[in-house]
């Protein structure tokens, strides 16, 4: 391998990653700017759709697709229950409360998922709960109270309850969804597209019961595909690819953290809303504690 093919596949991962990290960082004002026009229900309908086609498109170029005629009865029973808790009800509950909420908030509370996601993998996966954990928490969830209250935590004033606890419940729902993937054999992308075609079904039968009537403007329609492709498709196969290809997966998958700093610029550009100091405090405190939860793991690990 010449030098100069060397830094081009050890630069790969990085381009991956940051080409992963700016998509996902248009998804907050995607949701905002396209519940204009759609329901949540709607929006989750139309995203999943194009994302299945998506998905079948890539695995179909990668030739795939064929694997599924491998799988056993069990492993494709799974993406029912799978497709329920995602995109069915995470996505259903988090566009509710992007519905709610100012686009900054929901995005930001939304990002405590991976402390969830340490907390419940104690009872369900049997892991120890290190003290690092415990301090994560305490600034983790000190940054939420500041998002939700606008600066003034103190007061425990939420001017959204419903909204605020839709945002932190689903949370709860996708770090379910990673817990029960962590023992899945699966390619992670076949995976994700037999979710979404199973979760159809539920999705369909949400925008039924809700009963509203559909736009016939095209910006609903072009939001939704987009957030089809790339929130639900594209960007989960460039992460992926680029944690694959990384020769230190845990360097790469610190850009993550660029994702919500530069989704609040484009909030603010994007959809109008004045970002306030307080989300952006809250922000910072959400993610410091994100980094001190990741400080102990790997602490943990190097002392193991």
């Amino acid at each position: 391998m010449t030098p100069e093919s060397s830094f081009t596949s050890s630069r790969r991962p990085y381009v991956l990653a940051l080409g992963a990290v700016a998509l996902w960082s248009t998804v907050a004002s995607a949701f905002k700017l396209t519940l204009q026009y759609l329901t949540p229900a709607q929006l989750l309908m139309v995203a999943s759709v194009v994302s299945c086609l998506t998905l079948g498109t890539l695995l179909l170029l990668r030739g795939q697709l064929g694997e599924v005629r491998h799988l056993s009865r069990g492993q494709r029973w799974r993406s029912v229950w799978l497709g329920l808790l995602n995109p069915a009800l995470y996505y259903w509950i988090l566009l509710q409360a992007y519905d709610r909420l100012p686009a900054q908030e929901a995005q930001a509370l939304n990002y405590t998922w991976a402390l969830v996601l340490t907390y419940l993998a104690v009872p369900l996966l049997g892991q120890r709960l290190r003290w690092t954990d415990i301090v994560a928490g305490g600034i983790c969830y000190g940054g939420v109270l500041v998002v939700a209250t606008k600066g003034r935590p103190w007061s425990m004033e939420f001017a959204d309850p419903v909204g605020t606890a839709l945002a932190l419940g689903s949370t709860i729902v996708w770090a379910l969804y990673w817990i029960y993937n962590t023992r899945d054999e699966v390619n992670p992308v076949l995976r994700l597209f037999l979710n979404f075609l199973c979760s159809l079904p539920w999705i369909i039968t949400l925008v039924v019961v809700e009963n509203s009537p559909w736009p016939t403007t095209w910006q609903g329609w072009a939001g939704g595909a987009y957030v089809g492709m790339f929130e639900m498709g594209i960007t989960f196969v460039l992460w992926l690819s680029a944690l694959r290809l990384a020769s230190n997966a845990s360097r790469v998958s610190n850009l993550i953290f660029l994702s919500p700093f530069v989704s609040l610029l484009l909030i603010g550009r994007l959809v109008g809303e004045q970002v306030l100091a307080s989300t952006w405090l809250g922000l910072v405190l959400i993610i410091g504690g994100l980094g001190v939860q990741r400080w102990g793991a790997r602490s943990a690990e190097l002392d193991g």
